[in-house]
């Protein structure tokens, strides 16, 4: 490695067992060792999913030292589909002439096309190459199903500030550039360039390598709390609005909010803030769950939603951040029902299953010329004649006129409205005795 090379490159590790963080997946035997040494199936193929920063290139460039086979490195972001069809034309002509196989190690799978995914199945299926594909997408919904299927999926995780500790001690001992300085490092530096890292090791010692030149170039000894905050910036972001990190945080945003947790509803939107997230969505999945979650349980909290929404359209970010705050706040601590999302579904269940029914006669329009011959209307009580402005009569088809579908629970606001509910049944079964 050049001298040249930032520090996250050159403390890259050479055998598997230096990588960090990662024991579920590299230990005797498993497959990356079977990649590696040339044992176990010949021709297995991994996908390699996780954050930037927790190993995937690292693992393959030690495969690449490492392993026997021929080993070709591709990246998404400029290979073409010409590119791979000659590299598996390669791939096979060495396998045909002295049995050699190959490795083919590709960088950000998920930027390929389906086409030039489609190009590789062949190759995978036939086991003329040995497929190491790497992706900070989750494959599910970025790799074609029929390429995963024949892959093993290992899922990366993100270091722990203790591992990521563990590599800049490491990288302070043994890297020339770095131990040359004679820069020291208050106590928890390191810990406060590792906790800001959001799990990226390549991303802390490269700010490891900045604070030291920043330090060096203001003639100061040892990294203190004001290189840290020059040189550290925000917190990395662990979030793809389009990946499965954008639904894994809105998830947890709505379940937040559902189990009446306001602290953990703002940490998770703070996220997508922070992110980027457009804020038209995160107020529209705040006017769903007004009503999913809280409904008539609070029916107040739905007017704050569409509020918050408003305001995201009036007022703009970042002020709007208020808004959807004070929404978010509202839906985690109001009482909460489910009555009105299982309410409509359960009558939606019913009308798709074809339980749907003739209008009652005494319901249907009577305003129109002719509609008295057909006897619209007839036999229809108008509700205000009577007390309390509650009559008898059936609103239902035939077919599902015993259907009960809003179940209102003992919860907020929604124990009146059982009450209320009570109160109408025994007022219109004494008209009907």
């Amino acid at each position: 490695m050049t001298g040249n090379a930032p520090l996250g490159a050159r403390m890259r590790p050479t055998v598997l067992s230096e990588v960090v963080g990662q024991n579920h997946l590299i230990f005797p035997g498993s497959p990356l060792e079977q990649l590696a040494s040339g044992q176990g199936a010949p021709a297995v193929s991994v996908l390699l999913y996780g954050p930037p920063g927790c190993g995937k290139t690292t693992i393959a460039s030690v495969i690449a030292l490492e392993t026997r086979r021929r080993f070709v490195e591709l990246s998404a972001t400029s290979a073409g589909v010409a590119d791979v069809r000659r590299t598996l034309a390669a791939a096979q002509k060495a396998l045909d002439v002295d049995g050699t196989q190959t490795l083919v190690f590709i960088d950000e799978i998920h930027r390929f096309s389906k086409a030039q995914q489609d190009v590789l199945l062949p190759a995978v299926e036939s086991g003329t190459i040995s497929l190491i594909g790497a992706t900070t997408e989750n494959p599910s919904f970025s790799v074609n199903p029929a390429l995963v299927s024949r892959s093993i999926l290992m899922v990366l995780r993100p270091l722990s500030s203790r591992d990521i500790v563990a590599v800049l001690g490491r990288a302070l001992e043994h890297d020339p550039q770095v131990s040359a300085t004679g820069i020291g490092f208050e106590d928890s530096a390191l810990d406060v360039i590792a906790d800001s890292s959001s799990g990226d090791v390549r991303q802390a010692l490269n700010r490891l390598e900045t604070a030291v030149a920043t330090a060096q170039a203001a003639g100061k000894h040892s990294i203190d709390h004001e290189i840290l905050e020059q040189t550290a910036g925000s917190a990395l972001q662990r979030y793809d609005r389009d990946g499965d990190q954008h639904y894994d945080v809105v998830s947890a945003f709505i379940k937040s909010m559902r189990g009446s947790d306001p602290d953990a509803a703002l940490h998770w939107l703070a996220r997508m803030i922070e992110a980027g997230e457009d804020p038209r969505f995160i107020a529209r999945r705040l006017v769903v769950h007004a009503s999913e979650d809280v409904g008539m349980a609070d029916p107040s909290v739905l007017s704050i939603a569409v509020a918050a929404a408003q305001a995201v359209q009036l007022v703009g970010m970042p002020e709007a951040r208020i808004n959807l705050a004070h929404a978010a706040i509202a839906i985690a601590t109001a009482p909460k029902s489910p009555a009105v999302i299982r309410g409509i579904d359960s009558a939606l269940r019913d009308v798709r299953q074809g339980m749907t029914g003739e209008v009652p006669v005494h319901l249907r329009d009577a305003h129109y010329p002719g509609a008295k011959a057909l006897g619209h209307g007839q036999g229809y009580l108008f509700p205000h004649d009577y007390d309390h402005g509650v009559v008898a009569q059936q609103y239902l088809p035939d077919q599902v006129r015993d259907r009960e579908y809003y179940t209102p629970t003992t919860n907020g606001f929604e124990n009146t409205v059982r009450t209320r509910l009570d109160a109408i049944e025994q007022l219109a079964d004494e008209q009907s005795a």
